[in-house]
């Protein structure tokens, strides 16, 4: 799976992502209510302080991260499938 090598923010919920295949694009993250986990992005100034973590989580601080392979296959517009063949297999024999 590809790694997230730099993010940064961008207006309206946006980020802009970068990974180490090569591929980079626009995830928008407009959609996530603004309360619960989420309470931190009322701050827009908070939201700008995004970063890759330590484990290539797409994070902000210590109190919220997204998986960066959720945020790949957003970019992409890839399925998880596409990604992980096997999965193909799996769902045959469920």
């Amino acid at each position: 799976m590809p790694r997230a090598i730099d993010v940064k923010a961008l207006e309206d919920y946006r980020i802009w992502l970068k990974f180490d295949d090569g591929i980079e694009g626009v995830a928008d993250l407009s959609g996530y209510k603004r309360d619960g986990v989420y309470a931190i992005w009322s701050d827009c100034n908070e939201f700008r302080k995004v970063q890759v973590g330590n484990s290539g989580e797409i994070a902000w601080g210590a109190q919220l991260d997204l998986c960066p392979d959720a945020l790949y296959l957003k970019v992409t517009g890839k399925i998880p499938e596409d990604l992980f063949p096997r999965l193909k297999a799996t769902a045959h024999h469920a």
